[in-house]
Protein backbone atom coordinates (compact mmCIF):
# COMPACT_ATOMS: atom_id res chain seq x y z
CA UNK A 1 0.00 0.00 0.00
CA UNK A 2 1.58 3.26 -1.11
CA UNK A 3 0.58 5.23 2.00
CA UNK A 4 2.70 2.86 4.10
CA UNK A 5 5.71 3.51 1.89
CA UNK A 6 5.14 7.27 2.06
CA UNK A 7 4.77 7.39 5.83
CA UNK A 8 7.79 5.17 6.37
CA UNK A 9 9.75 7.44 4.03
CA UNK A 10 8.74 10.38 6.25
CA UNK A 11 10.06 8.49 9.27
CA UNK A 12 13.32 7.85 7.37
CA UNK A 13 13.66 11.59 6.78
CA UNK A 14 13.13 12.30 10.48
CA UNK A 15 15.61 9.63 11.57
CA UNK A 16 18.25 10.92 9.16
CA UNK A 17 17.90 14.45 10.54
CA UNK A 18 17.61 13.92 14.30
CA UNK A 19 21.01 15.58 14.77
CA UNK A 20 20.20 18.50 12.47
CA UNK A 21 17.31 20.78 11.59
CA UNK A 22 14.14 18.97 10.58
CA UNK A 23 12.20 20.74 7.83
CA UNK A 24 8.57 20.15 8.72
CA UNK A 25 7.37 20.89 5.21
CA UNK A 26 9.78 18.24 3.89
CA UNK A 27 8.40 15.64 6.31
CA UNK A 28 4.87 16.22 5.00
CA UNK A 29 6.07 16.42 1.39
CA UNK A 30 7.83 13.08 1.75
CA UNK A 31 4.52 11.56 2.82
CA UNK A 32 2.75 13.31 -0.11
CA UNK A 33 0.49 15.02 2.39
CA UNK A 34 -0.26 18.58 3.44
CA UNK A 35 1.25 19.86 6.69
CA UNK A 36 -2.27 20.45 8.00
CA UNK A 37 -3.29 16.82 7.67
CA UNK A 38 0.04 15.07 8.29
CA UNK A 39 0.22 15.98 11.99
CA UNK A 40 -3.33 14.71 12.55
CA UNK A 41 -2.71 11.50 10.61
CA UNK A 42 0.51 10.89 12.52
CA UNK A 43 -0.99 11.41 15.97
CA UNK A 44 -4.07 9.36 15.06
CA UNK A 45 -1.98 6.41 13.87
CA UNK A 46 0.68 6.51 16.60
CA UNK A 47 -1.06 7.96 19.66
CA UNK A 48 1.55 10.73 20.14
CA UNK A 49 2.22 14.04 18.44
CA UNK A 50 4.98 14.36 15.87
CA UNK A 51 6.88 16.84 18.02
CA UNK A 52 6.77 14.43 20.97
CA UNK A 53 8.03 11.58 18.78
CA UNK A 54 10.98 13.66 17.59
CA UNK A 55 11.76 14.76 21.15
CA UNK A 56 11.77 11.17 22.40
CA UNK A 57 13.92 9.93 19.55
CA UNK A 58 16.46 12.72 20.00
CA UNK A 59 16.75 12.11 23.73
CA UNK A 60 17.06 8.36 23.12
CA UNK A 61 19.92 8.98 20.69
CA UNK A 62 21.47 11.47 23.10
CA UNK A 63 21.50 8.84 25.87
CA UNK A 64 23.30 6.40 23.56
CA UNK A 65 25.87 9.06 22.68
CA UNK A 66 26.52 9.85 26.33
CA UNK A 67 27.07 6.16 27.09
CA UNK A 68 29.21 5.27 24.07
CA UNK A 69 31.27 8.39 23.32
CA UNK A 70 33.54 10.89 25.00
CA UNK A 71 31.73 13.90 23.55
CA UNK A 72 31.06 16.75 25.93
CA UNK A 73 27.49 16.83 27.16
CA UNK A 74 27.06 20.40 25.92
CA UNK A 75 28.12 19.27 22.44
CA UNK A 76 25.59 16.44 22.54
CA UNK A 77 22.93 18.90 23.68
CA UNK A 78 23.66 21.22 20.76
CA UNK A 79 23.76 18.26 18.39
CA UNK A 80 20.16 17.38 19.22
CA UNK A 81 18.76 20.89 19.08
CA UNK A 82 19.12 22.21 22.65
CA UNK A 83 20.54 25.71 23.04
CA UNK A 84 21.95 25.20 26.54
CA UNK A 85 23.05 22.43 28.86
CA UNK A 86 20.35 23.46 31.36
CA UNK A 87 17.55 23.03 28.80
CA UNK A 88 19.02 19.71 27.72
CA UNK A 89 19.34 18.50 31.32
CA UNK A 90 15.72 19.38 32.11
CA UNK A 91 14.41 17.59 29.04
CA UNK A 92 16.70 14.60 29.58
CA UNK A 93 15.69 14.20 33.22
CA UNK A 94 12.01 14.56 32.38
CA UNK A 95 12.25 11.63 29.97
CA UNK A 96 14.86 9.38 31.57
CA UNK A 97 14.46 10.29 35.24
CA UNK A 98 18.19 11.04 35.66
CA UNK A 99 20.56 13.79 34.56
CA UNK A 100 23.02 13.36 31.66
CA UNK A 101 25.96 13.56 34.11
CA UNK A 102 24.50 10.71 36.16
CA UNK A 103 24.59 8.48 33.08
CA UNK A 104 28.36 8.88 32.84
CA UNK A 105 28.98 8.61 36.55
CA UNK A 106 26.83 5.58 37.38
CA UNK A 107 25.12 2.55 35.93
CA UNK A 108 21.56 3.84 35.65
CA UNK A 109 18.35 2.72 34.04
CA UNK A 110 17.30 4.68 30.95
CA UNK A 111 14.36 4.68 28.54
CA UNK A 112 14.78 3.87 24.85
CA UNK A 113 12.04 4.83 22.41
CA UNK A 114 12.55 2.92 19.13
CA UNK A 115 11.81 4.39 15.72
CA UNK A 116 8.28 3.99 14.48
CA UNK A 117 7.54 1.72 11.54
CA UNK A 118 4.15 1.73 9.84
CA UNK A 119 2.87 -1.74 8.97
CA UNK A 120 -0.33 -3.33 7.73
CA UNK A 121 -2.77 -4.49 10.40
CA UNK A 122 -5.67 -6.63 9.26
CA UNK A 123 -8.91 -4.89 10.22
CA UNK A 124 -12.32 -4.39 8.69
CA UNK A 125 -14.46 -6.69 10.81
CA UNK A 126 -16.57 -3.64 11.73
CA UNK A 127 -18.08 -1.79 8.77
CA UNK A 128 -17.72 1.96 8.23
CA UNK A 129 -20.69 3.82 6.82
CA UNK A 130 -19.98 6.85 4.64
CA UNK A 131 -21.26 8.89 1.72
CA UNK A 132 -19.65 11.28 -0.76
CA UNK A 133 -20.86 14.88 -0.88
CA UNK A 134 -19.75 17.28 -3.63
CA UNK A 135 -20.05 20.95 -2.66
CA UNK A 136 -19.66 22.99 -5.85
CA UNK A 137 -19.93 26.42 -4.26
CA UNK A 138 -18.02 28.43 -1.67
CA UNK A 139 -19.02 27.68 1.92
CA UNK A 140 -19.24 30.73 4.18
CA UNK A 141 -19.44 30.15 7.91
CA UNK A 142 -19.72 32.65 10.76
CA UNK A 143 -18.87 32.01 14.39
CA UNK A 144 -15.99 32.16 16.85
CA UNK A 145 -12.54 30.58 17.09
CA UNK A 146 -11.26 28.78 20.17
CA UNK A 147 -7.72 27.50 20.79
CA UNK A 148 -7.58 23.75 21.48
CA UNK A 149 -4.66 21.56 22.55
CA UNK A 150 -4.20 18.75 20.05
CA UNK A 151 -3.50 16.14 22.72
CA UNK A 152 -6.70 17.04 24.61
CA UNK A 153 -8.99 17.76 21.67
CA UNK A 154 -11.47 14.98 22.43
CA UNK A 155 -11.99 16.46 25.92
CA UNK A 156 -11.67 20.19 25.24
CA UNK A 157 -14.01 20.40 22.24
CA UNK A 158 -17.04 18.85 24.01
CA UNK A 159 -16.30 21.20 26.92
CA UNK A 160 -16.40 24.19 24.56
CA UNK A 161 -19.82 23.16 23.28
CA UNK A 162 -21.10 22.67 26.83
CA UNK A 163 -19.89 26.16 27.71
CA UNK A 164 -21.51 27.61 24.59
CA UNK A 165 -24.79 26.01 25.62
CA UNK A 166 -24.63 27.61 29.07
CA UNK A 167 -23.67 31.10 27.91
CA UNK A 168 -26.23 31.22 25.09
CA UNK A 169 -23.82 31.23 22.16
CA UNK A 170 -25.09 27.86 20.94
CA UNK A 171 -28.68 29.09 20.89
CA UNK A 172 -27.60 32.16 18.93
CA UNK A 173 -26.05 29.90 16.30
CA UNK A 174 -29.13 27.67 16.24
CA UNK A 175 -31.34 30.72 15.64
CA UNK A 176 -29.12 31.69 12.70
CA UNK A 177 -29.05 28.24 11.10
CA UNK A 178 -31.33 27.06 8.27
CA UNK A 179 -31.57 30.57 6.81
CA UNK A 180 -31.45 30.17 3.01
CA UNK A 181 -30.41 26.48 3.14
CA UNK A 182 -28.13 25.42 0.29
CA UNK A 183 -26.66 22.06 1.33
CA UNK A 184 -26.65 19.49 4.13
CA UNK A 185 -24.29 21.59 6.29
CA UNK A 186 -27.00 23.75 7.82
CA UNK A 187 -26.72 22.91 11.53
CA UNK A 188 -23.97 23.65 14.05
CA UNK A 189 -20.43 22.99 12.83
CA UNK A 190 -17.01 22.73 14.40
CA UNK A 191 -14.18 23.34 11.92
CA UNK A 192 -10.63 22.23 12.70
CA UNK A 193 -8.37 25.20 11.96
CA UNK A 194 -6.87 25.25 8.49
CA UNK A 195 -3.68 27.08 9.37
CA UNK A 196 -2.24 24.51 11.80
CA UNK A 197 1.43 23.64 11.32
CA UNK A 198 2.85 20.17 11.22
CA UNK A 199 4.38 20.57 14.68
CA UNK A 200 1.67 22.60 16.39
CA UNK A 201 0.52 21.37 19.79
CA UNK A 202 -2.57 23.57 19.45
CA UNK A 203 -5.03 24.45 16.70
CA UNK A 204 -7.98 26.77 16.16
CA UNK A 205 -11.43 25.22 16.42
CA UNK A 206 -14.12 27.31 14.71
CA UNK A 207 -17.63 27.02 16.17
CA UNK A 208 -20.34 28.35 13.88
CA UNK A 209 -22.99 27.87 11.20
CA UNK A 210 -23.22 28.32 7.44
CA UNK A 211 -24.50 31.87 6.96
CA UNK A 212 -24.72 34.22 3.97
CA UNK A 213 -25.91 37.42 5.65
CA UNK A 214 -23.91 40.15 7.42
CA UNK A 215 -21.48 38.90 10.05
CA UNK A 216 -23.00 39.49 13.52
CA UNK A 217 -21.08 41.58 16.07
CA UNK A 218 -18.52 39.55 18.00
CA UNK A 219 -18.25 36.90 15.29
CA UNK A 220 -16.01 36.36 12.26
CA UNK A 221 -16.35 34.57 8.95
CA UNK A 222 -14.56 31.51 7.61
CA UNK A 223 -14.75 30.72 3.89
CA UNK A 224 -14.01 27.28 2.45
CA UNK A 225 -13.67 26.78 -1.35
CA UNK A 226 -15.73 24.17 -3.24
CA UNK A 227 -14.65 20.66 -2.30
CA UNK A 228 -15.66 16.99 -2.26
CA UNK A 229 -16.17 15.38 1.16
CA UNK A 230 -16.38 11.88 2.57
CA UNK A 231 -19.02 12.05 5.29
CA UNK A 232 -19.05 9.65 8.26
CA UNK A 233 -21.59 9.30 11.08
CA UNK A 234 -20.30 9.49 14.66
CA UNK A 235 -17.48 12.05 14.85
CA UNK A 236 -15.32 10.40 17.53
CA UNK A 237 -15.41 6.92 15.97
CA UNK A 238 -14.77 8.36 12.51
CA UNK A 239 -11.69 10.31 13.68
CA UNK A 240 -10.24 7.15 15.22
CA UNK A 241 -10.76 4.95 12.16
CA UNK A 242 -10.40 7.41 9.29
CA UNK A 243 -6.63 7.34 8.82
CA UNK A 244 -5.90 3.73 9.69
CA UNK A 245 -8.86 1.99 8.02
CA UNK A 246 -10.90 4.01 5.52
CA UNK A 247 -8.38 6.29 3.84
CA UNK A 248 -5.73 3.67 2.90
CA UNK A 249 -8.27 1.58 0.97
CA UNK A 250 -10.49 4.35 -0.38
CA UNK A 251 -8.75 5.50 -3.56
CA UNK A 252 -8.80 9.08 -2.20
CA UNK A 253 -6.25 11.47 -0.76
CA UNK A 254 -6.96 14.20 1.79
CA UNK A 255 -7.55 17.60 0.24
CA UNK A 256 -5.81 20.61 1.72
CA UNK A 257 -8.95 21.93 3.40
CA UNK A 258 -10.19 21.76 7.00
CA UNK A 259 -12.33 18.91 8.30
CA UNK A 260 -15.82 19.78 9.51
CA UNK A 261 -17.69 18.32 12.46
CA UNK A 262 -21.42 18.68 11.77
CA UNK A 263 -23.90 18.48 14.66
CA UNK A 264 -27.43 17.68 13.55
CA UNK A 265 -30.57 18.94 15.26
CA UNK A 266 -33.09 16.99 17.38
CA UNK A 267 -35.12 14.33 15.59
CA UNK A 268 -32.26 13.10 13.42
CA UNK A 269 -31.25 9.45 13.70
CA UNK A 270 -27.58 10.49 13.51
CA UNK A 271 -26.45 13.13 16.04
CA UNK A 272 -23.22 14.22 14.35
CA UNK A 273 -21.08 13.67 11.25
CA UNK A 274 -17.46 14.15 10.24
CA UNK A 275 -16.95 15.79 6.83
CA UNK A 276 -13.47 14.98 5.49
CA UNK A 277 -12.18 16.87 2.39
CA UNK A 278 -10.91 14.49 -0.30
CA UNK A 279 -9.55 14.33 -3.84
CA UNK A 280 -9.18 11.29 -6.07
CA UNK A 281 -5.69 9.80 -6.27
Amino acid sequence: MDWLDRFNAAIDYIENNLDSKIEYSSVAHTACCSEYHFSRMFSSLTGISLSEYIRRRRLTKAAFDIQTSNEKIIDIALKYGYDSSDAFTRAFKKLHGVTPNAVRENSVQLKAFPRISFQITIKGDVEMEYRIEKIDFELRFVGKRQCVKTSRAFKEIPALWRKSNKDGFMQTLIDMSWINPKCKLESLVGICGKEASIMDEEFDYFMGVRYDSEVPNGMEELIIPPCTYAVFPNVVDAWKRLYSEWLPASGYELANQPCIEHFLGPGNKIKHELWVPIVEK
